[in-house]
């Protein structure tokens, strides 16, 4: 036991009063709900970005309150506020872009899949998991983890997962390449990474 947890158990002279929590114990109590508060307002920020991209498509307010499970006030303020601005160029939803999100996007949405089929016995499920809940961002070390686990995997069931392989290469290779100086793509790194990470998912489940 370290002096800090052992002072903090200690009720200060004279058997008066309450213990002391020290910084390192108040650090490890609060790393979680950090965590999960850090997570809430990424996703209420992600949310954001789809609903911007929902009204570029022009849908209703009817539809995108549905999806969203928002009420209709909240989702026709975040309409009003995203059609009065000047209008972005569109989002391009192919899947074979360069920039890096997109790409990390793809190679999230590949491990999931690996993940839900094979379950804990995949190398990759576990670090899938603590990206998908806000554990892990998606930094360049978390990211080349999740590429090794994933080739770990790919050797581990080979032909079972031919076409993993060929998506697996392709993003590979894009996030091998040095990034290309061009105009940043429409929408935010982590609205860009989620939606390669469904269609990724989309395509893979259809077998394309």
């Amino acid at each position: 036991m370290g002096d800090g947890e052992k002072d903090a158990r200690e009720s200060p002279p004279g058997g008066r009063g309450t213990a002391t929590l020290t910084e390192e114990q108040a650090a490890r109590m609060l790393a979680g709900m950090n965590d999960v508060i850090r997570a809430g307002e990424e996703m209420r920020k992600l949310r954001s970005e789809m609903i911007k991209l929902f009204v570029g498509f022009g849908w209703t307010q009817d539809r995108i309150a549905r999806l969203t499970d928002m009420s209709q006030p909240a989702v026709s303020k975040q309409v009003t506020k995203y059609r009065s601005a000047d209008p972005e160029p569109p989002m391009d939803l192919s899947l074979d872009q360069q920039d890096v999100p997109w790409l990390e996007g793809r190679l999230w949405g590949l491990a999931e899949d690996i993940s839900e089929a094979y379950a804990d016995d995949a190398r990759c499920t576990r670090c899938v998991a603590a990206l998908t809940r806000g554990r892990k961002r998606f930094t360049p070390e978390n990211v080349d983890e999740l590429r090794r686990l994933v080739e770990d995997d790919l050797r581990r069931y080979g032909e079972e997962l031919s076409t993993r392989r060929k998506a697996y290469d392709e993003i590979g290779r894009g996030l091998d390449l040095p990034p290309r100086r061009t105009a940043a793509p429409a929408g935010s790194p982590s609205a860009r990474r989620t939606l390669a990470h469904r269609i990724q998912r989309d395509r893979l489940r259809d077998g394309a």
